[in-house]
């Protein structure tokens, strides 16, 4: 139970409309109370022990009446203290059992505003030190000071104990102990291998990328929301939104049916229930009614319900569903919160494959692999594998996994585990690793033999008889907020070794930048921006009154890939001065506006395109402030 009390001059209330069909019978007209504490009470999902939580709970309420001198208690439901509220039922039930607690005391007087109501209330705190206290309670006492609880699934909880031994697996199918490896090839390697094994998830000091996302007008905390949960300005929206559509298009063209699926779920749905007992996730609870819902994390629940009412024939196998899910939502511990490495909501590509059998199985699971593999060439940033293994599915398919390791090149890190504690026997993780040696999962699939009957979900065979498929959940890309992160710690990575940083040119706010020389060269600029923004390219002008070193600099700082300067010489041969950003050096020529917009065209061809949603004039644009 979740405990806030106020002593008080008085209390003022009185119940408007029912919000529940389980409430109780309620006094008309307004009920006021005069020098009181006032016990605002929510029963929490864990408050089965009706008669504990009810005598821990008056134990307290007297405990705090006492200090403050108080004789007049109200116990005033108040769910909104608690984001996993207990059923409607077992509310009542502490609530009237607190009630029932008070009443061998003649001393106090108790009152209990009515359950299952809308109320309005007026309340004056008297405002000493102890007149707001608020209190976690349990069967077993009160608890200070503890934050809520988070769901936490049974499969978490298992995951945190179950014994796993640990490999590094060469591209002959050698296991080698992490310790007795030869890493001297394979630094990365070892630091993803330190990583896992450590389970260090918290970072001592800012990661680099939270400082760029800022600076870079990319992203920043929002204070007015759960933290976790990030606000995007138009240089961040327009590097996701062309990251959403990349893999969309890769997804779809691959097979996937594309379809959308609601966010929230029921807990007491029988499908659901059993499958968040099975995946490791913490869960955003939210009230609605008399009922609890939790917020997706995946697209897993909508799909398979989709499926379960879908007729599937072993003709269709293998089917494919993809939802890019705006938003999937975990409640991720706080102290591993890290800018957009790890959040609470995020943008998740997903994707199920329903097949046949094992053997259809793995090779979509191949298949999947590779297009992860092609999918992040686009992106340019470095990654190591990571396999989680059911052992007795490895020692089976062990030649399977050498294939796998001969088409990433390299060898991988190995999670093996005797016990399976999910829903999948194997998955693959592409993981980066940031410039804190921290790795984060990217790409991944896996294979799940549970859900097909969770969710009643079967096709029928040549022969007419109902099977249950194997199902792969995919990510191909990870979460589009991770994929992100992976961007800027990879040029923060570059930056320390000296090179320059810029971002793949598809995902460059401004791929182009013309800086007139002086006010007379604006309108030569202004038509030269005209007619790369008709070619595809996104373009701005800098016709600030600032020095032209200052607006060469700034474009520099912004990571600009081309900057075309614009004087006299330009005006008169209609030719451009364009810079080349580049890694190691930069490079200068003359081109025209047409040739300039061919490079582009042709060094981006097949990725997506969008236009830039701010002012095409520096000048004409609003200044953004960092939250501070």
């Amino acid at each position: 139970m979740k405990l806030l009390t106020v002593h008080a001059d008085f209390l003022e209330y009185e119940a408007l409309t029912k919000a529940t069909t389980s409430a109780e019978e309620a006094k008309k007209g307004k009920i006021r109370v005069e020098e009181c504490l006032v016990a605002f009470c929510a029963v929490e999902e864990g408050d089965k022990d009706v008669k504990g939580t009810a005598a821990s709970a008056a134990k307290e309420m007297m405990s705090i009446a006492e200090q403050v001198k108080c004789k007049r208690i109200v116990i005033y439901p108040w769910v909104h203290l608690t984001q996993n509220p207990s059923s409607l039922g077992v509310a009542l039930s502490v609530l009237k059992e607190t009630e029932k607690e008070f009443s061998s005391d003649a001393s106090l007087e108790i009152s209990r505003a009515p359950f299952g109501w809308y109320k309005s209330f007026d309340i004056k705190c008297k405002g000493h030190p102890l007149s707001e206290l608020s209190r976690s309670i349990s069967a077993g006492g009160e608890k200070k000071g503890k934050a809520e609880e988070p769901q936490i699934s049974a499969s978490l909880k298992a995951e945190d104990k179950l014994a796993k031994k640990y490999y590094i697996m060469d591209l002959e199918g050698n296991l080698h102990e992490p310790e007795k490896f030869d890493f001297s090839k394979f630094q990365n390697l070892k630091k993803f291998a330190n990583y896992e094994m450590s389970k260090v998830r918290a970072y001592d000091k800012e990661p680099p990328h939270i400082k760029l996302m800022k600076e870079h007008n990319i992203s920043d905390y929002e204070p007015g929301s759960d933290c976790g949960n990030l606000r995007w300005y138009p240089n961040g929206t327009l590097i996701k939104r062309l990251l959403e559509q990349s893999i969309t298009e890769c997804c779809v063209n691959y097979g996937g049916m594309e379809v959308e699926t609601p966010l929230m779920y029921d807990f007491e749905h029988p499908a659901l229930k059993k499958y968040l007992n099975r995946f490791p996730a913490r869960q955003y609870t939210v009230l609605s009614d008399d009922k609890s819902y939790f917020l997706r994390f995946a697209a897993c629940f909508g799909q398979f319900l989709m499926a379960h009412d879908t007729v599937i024939s072993y003709k269709n196998l293998p089917l494919k569903m993809f939802e890019l899910t705006r938003y999937s939502f975990r409640r991720e511990q706080s102290g591993e919160l890290a800018g957009l490495k790890r959040m609470r909501a995020f943008t998740m590509p997903d994707m199920h494959t329903l097949c046949a059998d094992t053997e259809s199985a793995k090779r979509e699971f191949a298949s999947q692999f590779e297009k992860a593999q092609e999918w992040l060439a686009g992106i340019d940033v470095d990654v190591e594998v990571g396999f989680r293994i059911q052992e007795d599915f490895f020692n089976e398919h062990k030649e399977w996994y050498v294939s796998l390791a001969k088409k990433f090149g390299k060898p991988f890190f190995v999670e093996m585990f005797k016990e399976r504690y999910a829903y999948f026997i194997t998955k693959f993780e592409f993981n980066f690793v940031d410039c804190m040696d921290k790795a984060s999962a990217l790409s991944t699939v896996q294979i799940d033999v549970e859900n097909a009957d969770t969710y009643d979900i079967f096709y029928t065979d040549a022969q007419g008889q109902r099977k249950r498929p194997l199902i792969l959940h995919a990510s191909i890309s990870g979460s589009i907020e991770r994929v992100v992160y992976a961007l800027l710690e990879a040029e923060a990575l570059r930056m320390q070794k000296g090179e320059k940083a810029v971002l793949p040119l598809w995902l460059s706010p401004t791929q182009v930048r013309v800086v007139p020389v002086s006010d007379k060269h604006a309108e030569y600029a202004l038509k030269v921006a005209e007619e790369l923004t008709q070619k595809n390219v996104r373009v701005d002008v800098d016709e600030r009154q600032e020095t032209l070193g200052k607006r060469l600099r700034e474009a520099q700082k912004e990571w600009v890939p081309y900057i075309v300067v614009v004087g006299d010489k330009e005006v008169a041969e209609e030719k451009i001065a364009v810079g080349v950003r580049r890694r190691k050096e930069e490079e200068k020529k003359q081109m025209s506006a047409d040739e300039l917009a061919q490079e582009i065209n042709s060094l981006t061809e097949g990725m997506p395109f969008r236009k830039l949603s701010m002012n095409m004039l520096i000048s004409k644009r609003p200044i953004i402030y960092q939250v501070q």
